[in-house]
């Protein structure tokens, strides 16, 4: 594969209930012997990274889940080249002790562990676990001093923050290479935090338009800081033979949607996008269509036949993303469909638009 050329992520299926809040058949499973068959499956078939999803209460059609870190390093010992990204939430984590477990983790997979920061949206999980709830930027803020810690531990082991402080925290071994580390949001406070301190930006699903938007912004941002940040985009993919087939399914999955436990989402979230000041965070405009799918991966249209899937994810290169992070109604099928039918085509359309 070229190095320019867009690279692949999938939601790992962790917690139980699929990808979408629906009654269609899903043949997925959030056991760990499924998804142990699914990471190596993965590998084969053009995903160099994983996100192991962090919930830790029941809630919107995922009554058991999983917890992220320890099933990451599981599929990370059953693979040979996958990274694999553990979601944690500052607030349920010391980041210093953190850094230890990633340290451990890159050396048991020869550096391929990495997190996700995720400054939370569901606030009955920090009250569950006795933890205060924070105002949203201010989750924000604590988040990027989260960040600045996990590099502190695995460098200097000297830290002075409001929220955290190292004194002298000589953590050994250090990781195998600086461990990739991740963050999503849609809000001001999400982008100008990952312009100064994340390697990479999650987007939540986007058209054309709202994904280059979002580039800019955060890339600006970094820019300002001197650095530079690449970025993933969530889809929900439904590729099939024909487009008829694809549009049906589609169809099916939101007429089937669990409608009790999208709209208590829909509930959660809408304060996630209305408590920044500027109505910018994530799910802010989110239809009850979209949110069938948690991350509004519908929106970003990769639904059709491989070539109509595959021209749409070199479009979305060509305008700035660097990782498509994908969602699949039946996971083992649709990989190794995706494997075979559009990634062929993906990479030929990438050298077309090299040459040209």
């Amino acid at each position: 594969m070229s190095e320019n050329g867009v690279k692949f992520a999938y939601w790992v299926p962790n917690v139980s209930g699929g990808l979408v809040v629906s009654g269609i058949e899903q043949r997925t499973d959030w056991s760990y012997e499924y998804n142990r068959d699914l990471a190596v499956l993965a590998e084969n078939n053009g995903f160099e990274y994983a996100l192991s999803q962090v919930r830790y209460l029941a809630s919107y059609g995922a009554a058991y889940q999983h917890e992220s870190t320890s099933f990451s390093l599981a599929l990370l010992l059953a693979t040979q080249r996958l990274k694999v990204i553990a979601a944690v939430h500052p607030g349920l984590w010391q980041p210093g002790v953190l850094a230890k477990l990633i340290a451990t983790a890159s050396h048991l997979s020869g550096g391929r562990a990495a997190v996700n920061v995720v400054s939370g949206w569901f606030k009955g999980e920090f009250t569950a676990l006795g933890e205060p709830w924070l105002e949203h930027d201010e989750r924000y803020r604590r988040s990027e001093e989260f960040i600045r810690v996990l590099r502190a531990s695995w460098d200097t082991g000297e830290f002075q923050g409001d929220f955290y402080r190292l004194h002298g925290y000589d953590l050994k071994p250090k990781p195998v290479g600086a461990p990739e580390i991740f963050q999503g949001g849609n809000s001001t406070a999400a982008r100008a935090m990952a312009g100064r301190v994340s390697d990479w930006y999650f987007s939540n699903g986007k058209d054309y338009d709202g994904v280059s938007e979002q580039i800019a912004e955060v890339s600006k941002a970094a820019q300002d800081n001197g650095r530079r940040v690449r970025f993933g985009l969530n889809g929900f993919m439904i590729a099939r033979d024909t487009e008829k087939e694809a549009r049906e399914t589609l169809r099916e999955i939101v007429a089937k949607a669990d409608v009790p436990a999208v709209q208590g989402f829909r509930d959660a979230v809408r304060q996630a996008g209305a408590s920044t000041g500027d109505k910018r965070g994530m799910w802010a405009d989110s239809s009850f269509e979209d949110l069938v799918q948690y991350n509004d991966g519908f929106r970003t249209k990769l639904i059709g036949t491989p070539e109509q899937v595959a021209e749409r994810i070199v479009e979305y290169r060509r305008r700035g993303v660097d990782l498509l992070l994908l969602g699949f109604l039946h996971y083992q099928e649709e990989v190794a469909y995706f494997g075979e039918h559009v990634l062929p085509i993906v990479r030929e359309l990438e050298a077309d638009l090299v040459e040209s």
